[in-house]
């Protein structure tokens, strides 16, 4: 049963076509997947889906009342939360909706969008943040829904393998409709872009054979033009032949005019590409982080129990772990944006440290690139537009406020910090949510060029396989290292006792003997000349 239809709709948004010529439809107990790269236009195809924008051209047809919810991509605060036994079901745990992490906060909304048993159910990248575990369950749910239909707008190709029976393509600023899962989708447009490559180059070669035609008529004809002013008792006949020429010109000139207006084959627009570079700065340490002891607690509930350890320059660390179980909380502890309930969190004074975060709401979005990247020099500013243009984005964005952009739009700018200030250390938490799929290839080819230290907090598997070497999983309040929990070595000791020693007498060089803190850090200095030298009488 047809329950919508979309005939030639379009929309434009301050003048700028995000959509035309876009004709689909939803059948009863479909489960679509919409997928296009960055600001192509798939959060303004829900917000028409739903009435909340209006088409400037078109129509959208609902042959029966629907009921519509929608699961939006990031929700920033939640005024009163419900509980109930789906909710325990999902793992979601009952508290403070800001108290809860992103991937718990994306489950807690995922579940009161189930609950409404909406006839159209309207899911926003709804794989972002959750686990394993918590991703199946989401599979099974989508199977199992026989409310009405499913659209989902995702990024992830596996996902919507198991899941998508049609897929919604936004290419070129229109919609490409296609029964069957993304692998299928792939497939017919492969051979569609194929197709059509392989009709534009015979198109161009006949056009390319005609205008030799026209040509070589054009050089006859005029030769024969000035033999007509030449030839004595001659004339008529080379008149005569001259306008039979420009006949022929004429007509062969409006074939290849009608036959390009009536059936022109345009040539296949280039694969969306992306570029990323990412500059480190020279480490001159090797030691980044370490902690001793280190518990973490909110109030009554523990997240972290005596935990030990340390990150070297040039580690490749992905940190996993169930919804909730204390990643994003021990990365707050290592940039200690958070102070520890108890134990001692150690960091380079020398590491400069590049965060991305998983919120998307703190870039002020009344600005604008122009403004988030003030530039003293034209050279420099110039040099920023170029690494928007190569990230996706259009030179009008340059001037529109980030509330106009997408939330995969937003995380690269967040990247784009990065990209301009160069790091020695990248601490990323679920750096792919949000980036479509060319995107999310040339950020993990980047980051494996990339020669500083990364730790990365992500749930997509073959992004942890491509940019990491080695995985740190956080359970039962603590953290699993791949051997056993890391011991010191006396040249690991020796090593961050060095350290320590030239943060001490960097210190020392900057206070006179009358600050209060002069006699502590000399003490310290002390203590720690003495323990190298028993380390390294050994």
């Amino acid at each position: 049963m047809e329950w919508m239809k979309a005939n030639d709709v379009a929309f434009s948004y301050d003048e700028e076509a995000l959509l035309q010529h876009v004709s689909v439809s939803i059948q009863a107990g479909e489960v679509i997947g919409i997928i296009g790269k960055n600001g192509a236009g798939k959060s303004t195809l829900l917000s028409l889906l739903t009435g909340a924008l209006q088409p400037t051209a078109g129509q959208i047809q609902w042959f029966q009342k629907q009921s519509v919810t929608e699961v939006a991509q990031e929700v920033a605060h939640v005024e009163t939360t419900v509980y109930t036994s789906m909710h325990r079901k999902w793992h979601v745990p009952d508290i403070a909706y800001s108290a809860m992490s992103g991937g718990q906060q994306l489950k807690y909304r995922l579940v009161n969008g189930f609950l409404t048993q909406a006839s159209l159910l309207l899911l926003d990248e709804p794989t972002n943040h959750l686990d394993e575990v918590s991703l199946k369950r989401l599979v099974k749910e989508i199977r199992l829904y026989n409310k009405g239909s499913v659209i989902i707008v995702s990024h992830d190709r596996y996902f919507l393998d198991e899941v998508a029976t049609k897929i919604w393509a936004l290419e070129d600023g229109t919609v490409y409709e296609q029964i069957g899962n993304y692998s299928h989708y792939e497939q017919v447009r492969r051979k569609r872009r194929e197709t059509q490559q392989r009709a534009y180059h015979k198109q161009q070669q006949k056009k390319q054979r005609i205008e030799q035609e026209i040509a070589q008529l054009t050089g006859w004809s005029n030769s024969a033009h000035r033999d007509s002013t030449k030839q004595e008792g001659a004339k008529e006949y080379y008149r005569l032949s001259a306008k039979r020429m420009d006949a022929q010109i004429k007509s062969k000139r409006r074939r290849l005019e009608k036959e390009l207006a009536t059936s022109e084959v345009t040539a296949v627009v280039p694969e969306h590409r992306v570029h990323f570079e990412l500059r480190h700065t020279e480490q001159g340490g090797k030691r980044l982080f370490t902690w001793q002891d280190v518990s973490k607690k909110y109030n009554d509930k523990t997240i972290l129990t005596n935990i030990t350890g340390h990150i070297l320059h040039g580690q490749r660390i992905a940190l996993t772990g169930m919804n909730g179980a204390g990643k994003s909380t021990f990365l707050r502890l290592l940039l200690q944006q958070e102070e520890p309930t108890s134990g001692e969190v150690w960091r380079s004074p020398s590491v400069t440290v590049g965060y991305l975060s998983q919120q998307v709401f703190d870039l002020d979005d009344t600005q604008t690139p122009a403004q988030l990247f003030q530039q003293q020099t034209f050279e420099a500013r110039g040099m920023v537009q170029t690494f928007m243009h190569q990230l996706g984005f259009h030179a009008v964005q340059w001037q529109s406020p980030i509330s106009k952009m997408s939330m995969g739009e937003r995380v690269k700018l967040k990247l784009m910090h990065y990209i301009v200030a160069g790091t020695d250390c990248l601490v990323l938490d679920e750096p792919t949510n949000h980036l479509d799929l060319p995107s999310r290839e040339q950020f993990e080819e980047t980051l494996n060029q990339y020669r500083g230290t990364i730790i990365v907090v992500s749930h997509d598997r073959y992004f942890r396989e491509k940019v990491t070497t080695e995985a740190w999983e956080i359970r039962q309040r603590t953290i699993h290292y791949p051997t056993a929990a890391p011991q010191e070595t006396s040249q690991a000791r020796q090593l961050a006792l060095e350290t320590e020693l030239q943060y001490i007498l960097g210190k020392l060089s900057v206070i006179s003997r009358n600050d209060v803190q002069y006699d502590v850090l000399d003490q310290k200095f002390q203590e720690i000349t003495q323990q190298l030298k028993q380390l390294r009488a050994k």
